[in-house]
Formats: structure tokens, sequence, C-alpha cells
């Protein structure tokens, strides 16, 4: 019980850490991908724009631009519209194509559908109402899906080294033989030539 209560914890760390890289990859590709979308909306717009004066207007139109501008001729309001158009319709297709290749919006909303699911399994897993067996197959299953964002496996910290052990301690007996003790005096020396007094 204890060892299926172990590896319900690790998987569940395991879950967390990916919605977490799901989560900071939508953080990052959201914004990225609806400002491509806006300028591509934009360019398709001005695009349009150009092109709709003179289809419009006429020579009416070229005619007023050139007397504005003081033109020899109304070709050139043709030539600049015309080229305005060409430039701002080649780079709105350029956008549309680059979104295509990268597939930005596929990406975006299969990662959005995994981190639910990821979510669900969550739950799951952290009630117990699910095999452990089972969850793992199916954060598997969700995991291949989103083979294009990082995991963010939480990588363990190394701990950091503890104090140096205490110096071993002295026996007793070698604390008391080895602790200061008064010195003993030499013996008195007397100066030759005076021999010892005899014994009484």
């Amino acid at each position: 019980m204890a060892e299926d209560s172990e590896v319900r914890s690790t998987l569940l760390a395991r879950i967390t850490s990916r919605r977490a890289g799901v989560q900071a990859y939508l953080r990052d590709n959201r914004p990225r991908a609806r400002r491509r979308a806006n300028v591509t909306i934009v360019l398709a717009s001005l695009s349009a724009l150009f092109t709709a004066g003179p289809a419009v207007g006429g020579e009416g139109f070229s005619g007023g631009l050139q007397r504005i501008f003081g033109l020899a001729s109304d070709s050139y309001v043709w030539r600049v519209l015309c080229l305005a158009s060409l430039l701002v319709s080649v780079a709105a297709a350029v956008l549309t194509n680059l979104g295509k290749s990268q597939d930005d919006a596929g990406r975006l909303s299969t990662a959005e559908a995994v981190d639910g699911e990821l979510e669900g399994l969550a739950v799951l897993v952290e009630f117990g109402h699910l095999p452990v067996e089972d969850a793992v197959k199916l954060y598997q299953q969700y995991t291949a899906k989103i083979s294009f964002i990082d995991d963010l496996a939480p990588v363990a910290a190394a701990a950091p080294p503890g104090p140096p052990p205490p110096p071993a301690q002295q026996p007793v007996a070698e604390e008391l033989r080895t602790r200061s003790l008064p010195a003993v005096p030499p013996a008195a020396r007397r100066p030759t030539g005076h021999p010892l007094p005899p014994p009484r």
C-alpha cells in the first residue's frame, strides 16, 4: 500500500510538471499566433483597399490623386497603388504560409486539449479512482500528442555538503593521562666538592 502511494505521488508530480510545460507553451505561443493572425488580416485588408480606389473611382480617382500630389501623369498613381498592393499581398501570403507550415493553430488546440486531459488524470490519480497501471498508460497516450513541447520534469537538486564530522573524542583514560599535571621538581643538586653528610 505504501509502495502504491509512492508511485501515485511520483506520477502526480510528473503530471504536474508536464502540465506546467504545456501551460508555458500556451503562454508563449498564444500571443504570437494572435499577433500573426491580426497582422495577416490587416495586410489583406490594405491590399484590398489599395486596389478598391482605382477599381471604384476609375480615372476620376487617379486624376484627383494626381492633382493632389502634383504628379506629371496619373500612371504614377496606378503604379504606386499596384506596387503597394503587391507588397502587402506578398507579406500576408508569407505570414499565412508560415503559420500553416508551423501548424500554430493545430498545436495550440492540441496543447489545450492535452492540458485538460492531464488535469482530469491528475484528479483521478490524486483521489485513487484509477489504478496506477491504467493511469500510466493514459499519461503516455496524452504526452505522446505533445511531443513538440519540452518536458519540464523536476530535477532533484544536489544536497549541500554538510558540516565536517566532529573530531573523534579521546578516551577518558587518554584524556586524564594527557591532562596537564604540576611538574615534579628535580632533585636538588649540591655543588661539587661538598660531599653529602653521613647518615646518622
